[in-house]
């Protein structure tokens, strides 16, 4: 009886530190957007911190990566295909 109240209680204390950590970092990327600072690799860095314990963080996480990754692909192709025009030139 005594060890299931203790694991619910490692369990939430464990999930509060985890969020409260995690929304931390993820506030100091949205704020770097404005000022001066690296938020494009510390946004990320919140919602992986967050995603250990959320759902939702993961979700969003995952389609931030595909959004990055969507994006470099088109400017990669895009570049190629510059740089074929000026060869061809």
């Amino acid at each position: 009886m005594i060890k299931r109240v203790v694991h619910f209680t490692y369990r939430s204390a464990r999930r509060i530190v985890v969020g409260v950590v995690g929304v931390t970092v993820l506030l100091l990327g949205v704020v770097m957007i404005v000022t001066p600072g690296p938020a494009i690799v510390v946004i990320p860095v919140g919602l992986t911190i967050l995603s250990i314990e959320f759902t939702w963080a993961r979700m969003w996480l995952k389609r931030l990566r595909k959004t990055i990754s969507r994006r470099s692909s088109t400017e990669r192709n895009r570049r190629a295909e510059a740089h074929r025009r000026r060869v061809t030139d």
